[in-house]
């Protein structure tokens, strides 16, 4: 017990536990617990400044503040809303319309998003009112927002995959290939449970346009319609890389901003830059003080001990991808995606290639681990910000969203069980 106490690895672990449940945020937990045990036992602190420099210094990173960008530009000047407008003229009162529409939205929003916060905080705003008004129950709407949202860090771009890719040293277009058939899984997954639950209660939408109606709808939100083809589209074409891809929709939201719609103004303009600074200053933030956890992680051993630990356990595959799905799942209650996957990869990594995994397959069922994650209490990031918008507490959100969860990890046992269901694609485009 006294050498369990003298062990660095042991602190290490402990003094990131501690202060996450007197609820320290993630970064400032991950930075402080590397500090004091490099400090206590003299490892070197001079070097922490320039780890932590170099952390975040890698060109594929620098997509992330481009895509937070990309997706701020693209709310703020309408293109989500017109989009919404769209599909609530092509599903009309059909029986659980609108929350299917809700499904299949924030799907289309996270191929220009990335984020499931920030695709709560997009389409919540106009959805949970409008499903609210067409008598569906203010509770059920969030949640089906909420959960929903998860899609956009599973449906390419996503900024989950650009830091997966960059500590596995994989593909980020690999990586944005093999996401598209699970996401479009999971999002059908949602709509099944979505469409029993509004049958069960009768839920339905608003009476469908006429075909003029709907046609000047398809015309209006045509400009946004496009965005993902330009994206993904260049991506894939090998036109350019997913940073590239990045800017190019940086320019495009502006230019359909400035000339098409022509909805940008100064004010807008600012809050634009301001709202993607302090995003990019977040997640930066927590992929630097998770990149010196990580070092600190394999400087002292604790990821050759968990990944020995892990391994000796069982001999079979199964068992030990149950296990780490559990935990991922539960890490997921409690951690962001990028610092799990700062965290936890670099432990998994000699797992991965124990058992001969696909890392292209492990990072898009990892990445939907952590998208149920993001609306799992006693966290759940997706559920706090549908809460907020909504004006309703979390725990009556919580209710509704078990349903909507458990079909999300119905998608996850499909994706787990049949890698190709994610593999197919990026092997169809040569990229495997």
């Amino acid at each position: 017990m006294t050498s369990l106490f003298k062990d660095p690895a042991f602190w290490t672990v402990v003094l990131f536990l501690a202060p996450l449940l007197f609820r320290v945020p993630i970064a400032v937990a991950l930075g402080m617990s590397t500090i004091f045990v490099v400090w206590h036992w003299d490892m070197g602190y001079q070097m922490l400044s320039y780890s932590f420099f170099a952390g975040i210094a890698k060109f594929p990173l620098l997509a992330i503040p481009f895509f937070i960008l990309a997706g701020v530009i693209m709310e703020k000047v309408g293109i989500a809303e017109r989009i919404i407008r769209l599909i609530k003229q092509l599903v009309g009162d059909m029986t659980g319309g609108l929350a299917i529409a809700t499904v299949i939205v924030a799907a289309f929003w996270g191929a220009v998003s990335g984020s499931g916060p920030a695709t709560v905080a997009a389409l919540g705003l106009i959805l949970i009112p409008g499903m609210s008004n067409a008598g569906y129950d203010k509770a059920f709407a969030a949640a089906t927002v909420s959960v929903a949202s998860g899609l956009a860090i599973i449906i390419p771009p996503s900024i989950s995959f650009i830091v997966y890719g960059d500590i596995m040293q994989q593909s980020v277009g690999a990586l944005f290939a093999a996401g598209v058939f699970p996401g479009i899984l999971v999002a059908g997954f949602l709509c099944v449970a979505v469409y029993i639950i509004s049958r069960k209660h009768g839920y339905r939408g608003e009476p469908r346009g006429s075909r003029n109606e709907v046609l000047a709808a398809l015309k209006d939100a045509f400009w946004g319609i496009f965005t993902p083809v330009i994206i993904l589209g260049g991506i894939y074409a090998g036109i350019f890389t997913p940073t590239e891809a990045a800017a190019v929709a940086i320019f495009y939201g502006l230019f359909v901003g400035m000339f098409i719609y022509r909805s940008m103004s100064f004010k807008i303009l600012y809050e634009i830059l301001k709202e993607t600074v302090v995003g990019t200053a977040v997640v930066m933030f927590v992929v630097a003080c998770a990149g010196l956890y990580s070092w600190l992680g394999a400087t002292v051993g604790l990821i050759d001990k968990v990944a020995g630990g892990l391994t000796s356990i069982s001999s079979s595959p199964v068992v030990i991808l149950l296990m780490i799905n559990i935990i991922l799942l539960f890490a997921g209650m409690l951690l962001d995606a990028n610092s799990i996957f700062y965290v936890f990869l670099p432990i998994l990594a000699p797992v991965i290639a124990h058992f001969g995994w696909n890392p292209i397959w492990f990072g898009i069922m990892a990445t939907t681990n952590m998208a149920i994650g993001q609306v799992t209490p006693p966290v759940a990031v997706n559920l706090f910000v549908g809460a907020r918008i909504s004006g309703i507490s979390m725990e009556r959100i919580a209710r509704p969203a078990i349903p909507l969860i458990i079909a999300a990890m119905a998608a996850l046992v499909f994706i787990t069980a049949f890698p190709e269901i994610a593999l197919f694609l990026p092997r169809l485009m040569g990229m495997l």
